[in-house]
This record gives structure tokens, sequence and C-alpha cells, in this order.
């Protein structure tokens, strides 16, 4: 059975709120130095980000079928929270990078 759109919503916020976590704690790690914990952390972003990214195709998927249950605040509210954590993690990459090349 199909999830709502709002339990998808729900999800996308988890996943990405865990993405952005993991990279904000990447840039912490790369900040003392611990480059490979850092990568870690980024790695583990990505992953979270990743998840996230599937429910959002999962809407997609809906609405190219005709299924889409129109939008609501949490909707809006998820996609911003996904897309927010998505630069927050490429931000954190170019970050380590300077701390890495100091």
């Amino acid at each position: 059975m199909e999830q709502t759109m709002t339990e998808i919503a729900f999800q996308i916020i988890l996943y990405a709120g865990n993405g952005k976590s993991s990279a904000m704690e990447a840039i912490q790690e790369a900040k003392e130095g611990n480059f490979e914990a850092a990568d870690k952390k980024i790695e583990e972003a990505s992953e979270e980000l990743g998840k996230a990214h599937k429910y959002q195709t999962e809407l997609l998927q809906q609405e190219a079928r005709g299924d889409g249950q129109g939008v609501n605040v949490i909707l809006v509210h998820s996609q911003d929270h996904l897309m927010t954590s998505m630069t927050v993690r490429d931000l954190a990459i170019e970050i380590i990078e300077i701390y890495r090349n100091k």
C-alpha cells in the first residue's frame, strides 16, 4: 500500500535532518583535524539524504501517475528541509577541503 503524502513528507524531513546533522558533525571533525571521521560523517550524510531523495522520488512518481494528493504545508516544509540539507552537505564538503589543505 502506498504511503500518504504526509507520511512521505515526514520521512523526507527525518532523513534530511539526519543528513544535515551528519554534515555539520563532519565540519566539526574537520575543524579538529579528524579528517577520516569527517569523511565518514559526509558519507553518512549522503546516505541519509539519499533515503530522503528516495521518498521524494516516490512522490514524483505518484504525481506522474496522476495519483497526486495536492500540496500541503508539511510537504512544502519537507522539500525546503531536503534542499537546505543538501546545500549544507555540499558546503560541508568544501569546508572540509579548506581545513584539509590548511
